[in-house]
């Protein structure tokens, strides 16, 4: 089930695919949306967006896996309400990432991918992008339980939201980035999401703090 934003960019890119000729998108035997439709190379794409694109893979991985946790380290109710919302439309959004990378014969980082793997000079080092945490901040999360973790979690996630809103910055003001209609919705749609999440969690954090629970 998508939130009301995820939908509106699906309907968005639903538009661009109409305009350039294209039938709709497809469903899988498994009723899960087929990105494929929408990643043919059409419009101009630059080295930022395909940074963007595959940075954003291990970006959403981790958001995915911490996320995933929330039930089982006795987050309350509205915590594991968001976590669920942040996983399915953050692996739908991976799905699309990976297809549009395919489309374009770049390297497609794994649904799970911990970092980005980056090439400089010859030389290959891996790196985490904006807002995500290291492995010792990740080992920490995983020990908390019930209102620590969820203290602990919308702290990570609050920062993790803002790194991605970073990331589109940085997009946007690249050169000749986001011209791609794909590009720009996708990382609009990032923006305003996490932004309105960023939101929520900060509320959700004074709620704990004035001893409220969730």
């Amino acid at each position: 089930m998508y939130g009301s934003s995820q939908r509106a960019w699906l309907a968005g890119l639903l538009a661009v695919s109409a305009l350039a000729g294209c039938a709709g998108a497809r469903t899988s035997a498994s009723n899960e949306p087929d990105f494929s439709v929408f990643t043919a190379p059409r419009q101009p794409y630059s080295e930022a967006d395909i940074h963007f694109m595959s940075g954003m893979i291990p970006h959403h991985a981790q958001a995915v896996l911490i996320a995933g946790w929330a039930e089982s380290h006795g987050a309350g109710r509205a915590v594991r309400v968001l976590s669920e919302r942040i996983a399915v439309a953050q692996r739908d959004e991976i799905a699309m990432m990976q297809g549009w990378l395919r489309a374009r014969g770049q390297p497609v980082p794994e649904a799970d991918a911990t970092h980005l793997t980056m090439t400089t000079d010859g030389t290959t080092h891996d790196m985490l992008m904006p807002g995500m945490l290291t492995s010792e901040e990740l080992a920490t999360l995983d020990l908390a339980r019930g209102e620590e973790f969820e203290r602990l979690f919308l702290t990570s996630m609050v920062r993790h939201h803002q790194g991605a809103i970073t990331m589109v910055e940085q997009l946007f003001g690249s050169h000749g980035a986001a011209q791609d209609d794909i590009v720009y919705m996708f990382a609009s749609d990032v923006y305003a999401d996490q932004t309105t999440e960023i939101e929520r969690m900060q509320r959700m954090l004074e709620s704990l703090t004035a001893g409220g629970g969730s």
